[in-house]
This record gives structure tokens, sequence and C-alpha cells, in this order.
């Protein structure tokens, strides 16, 4: 079953909700949106989710599921650090020749591509990897939040 916004979340890796519940790692973030907790470890637990998602049960290529797990725990880390939120969604669509990761929260705020600073700048390179690795991304303003999304090709990889 997956975690939605009513749904508690289950202990799993050590990583739990702010209701002390945790989170379900069975959950499937392609069939409905999957809660995580805002905290940087979810991060680790969004890239595990779409790597199983996109390598064991879609069998797409390596190089794209790499890319796709890279760039998903990129906007979640993104959601951590800048929502200001208990929690934050994960979705993931696949439709003719294209995926799309969503990361959702609840803060309107949109994000903000700056170029990258600094060779030794460790914080900031979030979207900046996004733009360049993604075939498309952008940001949905929801009722209550916003969506910021990846989508790549799958033909031609």
């Amino acid at each position: 079953m997956a975690a939605t916004a009513d749904t508690p979340m289950r202990d799993v890796m050590g990583v739990s909700g702010p209701s002390g519940a945790a989170v379900d790692m069975t959950s499937d973030p392609s069939a409905a949106e999957v809660r995580l907790p805002a905290r940087p470890e979810s991060a680790a637990l969004v890239r595990r989710l779409t790597r199983d998602l996109l390598r064991d049960r879609w069998l797409l290529s390596r190089q794209l599921t790499e890319d796709a797990v890279q760039l998903a725990a990129e906007l979640a880390a993104n959601a951590v650090q800048h929502a200001g939120a208990h929690s934050f969604g994960l979705l993931v669509r696949r439709r003719r020749g294209w995926i799309r990761v969503e990361i959702r929260d609840p803060s309107r705020a949109l994000p903000c591509l700056l170029p990258p600073g600094r060779e030794l700048d460790l914080n900031g390179r979030g979207l900046f990897l996004v733009d360049a690795l993604a075939d498309r991304w952008g940001v949905d303003l929801l009722p209550r939040g916003k969506s910021t999304w990846f989508e790549l090709r799958l033909t031609g990889r």
C-alpha cells in the first residue's frame, strides 16, 4: 500500500515521520504519492524507491536509472532544506517515451536556478544538475504547495 498524506508512515531504516510513524519501503511511487519525512536521511529513501521502481520493475537502463535517482535525491534535498515542512511527497510516472519524477512539498516558494559557485562549494548545485541532466524540468503550483519535477526521455538512452 502506498503511503499518502492520510496514511501514517512506519519506521523503516530508522526514518520516521513527524508523528513518529515510519516510511513503508514497499510503497509504490508510481501508484500514488509516497509521503516522506522532511529529514536529510529521506534522500536515501528517495534514491532506493526510485532505483527499485526504474531498474527492477520497469527494467530501464542503468544510466537512465542512475540519472533519475541522482536528480530525484537532489530535488528531495531541496524540499528538505528549503520547504520548511514536516514532509514531502515522491511521485514517479511513466508514459510513452518519458519518465517524470515529482517532488511535492507544501511551500509555494519557487526554486531558483543559480549558476554554480566555486569548485569547492558543496551546496547550491542541485537545480544546476537537474538542468544539465534532465530533458525537461519545471515547477507546477498546486492548491497546497508545489511540484518540482523533471522528465527524462526513454528513447535514445
